[in-house]
């Protein structure tokens, strides 16, 4: 996983959204030539916020498209392919503009060698299944890729399809390469004593299972959490990579897990995720909401950001309480990079659970923010993306991307694309009745 943090900004926000008012649509729509584009718009107003702090973007509220009746994945569901799995509509019955197809034929192309190496941990499909459609997705025109789309794949819904959409961007951040006034908060490598245990070498009961510590004379511990390593227990090891001019900034690009170094002479270093201590992440955003902190309309990671700054001996115990640390590599050439070793796309690529979504995949969300709607690959996985139709949107870099990512908590309905004919090889069936046409969002 390299954008790790990135996903983990779902968990800080935990359900943190506020209510919308849908638009209405119209009963038995269907979809214009393929002239016509039909993605929603994906702008919003916005709120100016002070401290340089990028106002979370107004929501576009849109009426998901219905999910096919089903149950929901039994608690303790650990694939896809145990889930529950149903047919979905037909691709060309779902509202994706040309563009937007375009440019998830470009992302799906570069996901094409992983699909067809790979294995996929959701027990849905095989390598093999793959490479019929990757040989196609060579040679497609980009100008028709809603074609290809419904030319060579199938929606599956997996258990009730109710799906949860939240949203990462790579930050930047004040930051130099050498420790000087102002930039002073540093930016550490991964330290060497970190020892990864796998304790399904002790019992086959704890299969999957890894711990992460450190060895103090005879004893392992527990590596040290974020309060330690604030207060000095790395100091002196030569680990910085870079310092930092703002620690607030720095606790959110960690949760990012990638992002930019901007210096004082405009130069841009680029960093990503090395590895992590080990400790257990804590949410602040749901722990402040819990106890009050957060008012009416601040319930993002701008709203945080405005209280961490106004409180600054609370808001560093606050931080404190997420005890999880992560440690940061300099990265080269294009990216940030996601799970596979791709680069990923804003608007494009996604994080999903790789035990319930084939990585590199195609995912159609339709949810109750615009923004959020339309055709996702996923090229990325996270800590906070667990179970089934949960995924997390990329967004790029820059204040617009901050400004989405930072708000997104939108909820829908998913539908995984797959090639043709994978249901019927896995035994599914149509349910009972028949699948309801989805109507436009406007």
């Amino acid at each position: 996983m390299r954008i790790w943090g990135g996903v983990a900004l779902a968990a800080l926000l935990s359900a943190c959204s506020g209510g919308m008012v849908p638009h209405s649509v119209e009963p038995g729509y269907r979809p214009p030539p393929r002239t016509v584009a039909r993605e929603p718009a994906r702008e919003a107003p916005r709120v100016a916020e002070p401290h340089g702090n990028p106002a979370v973007r107004q929501p576009i509220p849109a009426t998901p498209l219905p999910a096919v009746p089903a149950p929901a994945a039994p608690a303790g569901t650990l694939s896809a392919s145990v889930a529950g799995l149903v047919p979905g509509p037909d691709f060309d019955m779902l509202p994706l503009g040309d563009d937007a197809a375009a440019r998830a034929l470009v992302a799906f192309r570069l996901s094409c060698p992983s699909l067809v190496r790979r294995t996929d941990a959701s027990g849905l499909t095989q390598g093999s299944d793959w490479q019929p459609v990757c040989d196609a997705a060579k040679t497609w025109p980009e100008r028709d890729a809603h074609a290809f789309f419904g030319r060579w794949f199938e929606t599956v819904q997996v258990a009730d399809g109710r799906a949860q959409a939240t949203g990462y961007y790579e930050p930047e951040i004040a930051g130099s390469r050498h420790k000087r006034p102002g930039y002073e908060v540093p930016v550490y490598g991964k330290p060497d004593d970190i020892i990864e245990v796998d304790l399904g070498q002790f019992s086959s009961d704890l299969k999957g299972k890894k711990i992460r510590g450190r060895v103090a004379g005879k004893t392992f511990l527990p590596y040290f959490d974020r309060k330690d390593i604030d207060q000095g227990a790395l100091d002196g090891r030569g680990l910085e990579i870079a310092w930092a001019a703002d620690p607030i900034e720095l606790f959110f690009l960690q949760i990012q897990g990638s992002g930019r170094l901007r210096g004082p002479d405009g130069q841009v270093m680029r960093i990503g995720f090395a590895g992590q201590n080990g400790r257990e992440y804590v949410g602040i955003g749901a722990l402040m909401r819990d106890r009050g902190l957060l008012q009416p309309g601040k319930a993002s990671m701008q709203g945080i950001i405005e209280y961490l700054r106004a409180h600054p001996e609370e808001g560093r115990q606050i931080m404190w309480e997420n005890k999880s640390y992560v440690f940061f590599q300099e990265l080269k050439g294009a990216g940030p990079n996601g799970s596979l070793g791709l680069p990923v796309t804003g608007q494009v690529s996604a994080a999903v659970d790789p035990k319930f979504v084939p990585l590199g995949a195609p995912v159609f969300l339709s949810m109750d923010r615009a923004e959020a709607n339309g055709l996702w690959i996923a090229q990325d996985t996270g800590g906070a993306i667990k179970g089934p139709n949960r995924v997390d949107t990329f967004w790029g870099a820059g204040d617009d991307a901050r400004a989405i990512a930072g708000g997104m908590n939108a909820h829908g309905t998913a539908w995984l694309l797959l090639p043709v004919g994978t249901l019927s090889k896995l035994g599914g069936a149509p349910i009972a009745g028949s699948i309801p046409a989805p109507t436009r969002q406007r």
